[in-house]
């Protein structure tokens, strides 16, 4: 499983009968499992970075999340680059964009591109499926495009993640809004589960461009101990 190889376009629908689910996932130690499936990746590729920029996808994503010049992001479920390359370009070199993948063989491939590219304002981090890694009070904005359905242990994802964020930093979700198994999060699903771990919804906007809906949450008040978690019903 690659986070973010499927980004951003209703072509993916045209792939989800031969697409079945994985069986919810068993949290390991304190953490609740999930009470939905898990979506598989369909393919690592099906829609050009020439047809996601004819629809102004990340330009639009960026401009709704409040990026800006100077702010360090983090890019999760980076897959081959896509938001990576364009989110360095936009915080330029005053900020910092650190690219997140879970595949080793992916997370090579997003360096030597990163490489070949030059962009000195850009990092490739290996996480795991449980946790992604991140260096604590260090991002402005968490960007999750995509991917949010493919975490087979949300809880325990988030609450990892969770000191990452700097003070007023946000995460940034986008996804389509239709079942888990389906390549999407329901937004009272995805708002139940930041909650569960401390996050408050910030705002919810539509967003076609990029195939679906884009949240925005922020860490309020301490982090809840593990065991404290209550696992969201998906009805």
């Amino acid at each position: 499983m690659a986070w973010g190889h499927l980004r951003g376009s209703s072509l993916a629908l045209l792939a989800l009968a031969a697409c079945a689910p994985t069986a919810t996932q068993q949290a390991e130690g304190p953490f609740p499992a999930a009470d939905r499936p898990v979506a598989r990746i369909v393919s690592p590729r099906w829609s050009t970075e020439q047809d996601r920029d004819s629809r102004d996808e990340a330009q639009q994503v960026m401009a709704k999340a409040g990026i800006k010049r100077g702010m360090t992001v983090a890019d999760l479920g980076a897959g081959e680059g896509y938001y990576t390359i364009r989110l360095a370009a936009h915080v330029g070199k005053e900020g910092r964009v650190l690219a997140e993948d879970i595949v080793a063989s992916i997370h090579d491939a997003l360096a030597e591109r990163v490489a070949r590219d030059r962009l000195d304002n850009v990092s490739v981090r290996l996480g795991t499926p449980a946790d992604p890694k991140l260096p604590a009070n260090s991002f402005d904005r968490v960007l999750m495009i995509h991917m949010y359905h493919e975490i087979g242990q949300p809880y325990e994802f988030l609450w990892r993640m969770r000191p990452s964020l700097k003070p007023d930093g946000l995460v940034v979700v986008v996804d389509a809004d239709r079942p888990t198994q389906r390549h999407g999060t329901p937004p009272a699903l995805l708002k139940c589960e930041f909650a569960a771990v401390g996050y408050t919804q910030v705002a919810r906007q539509d967003m076609p461009s990029a195939g679906g809906y884009l949240a925005t949450f922020k860490a309020v008040g301490r982090r809840p101990e593990p065991s404290t978690i209550k696992a969201c019903v998906n009805r």
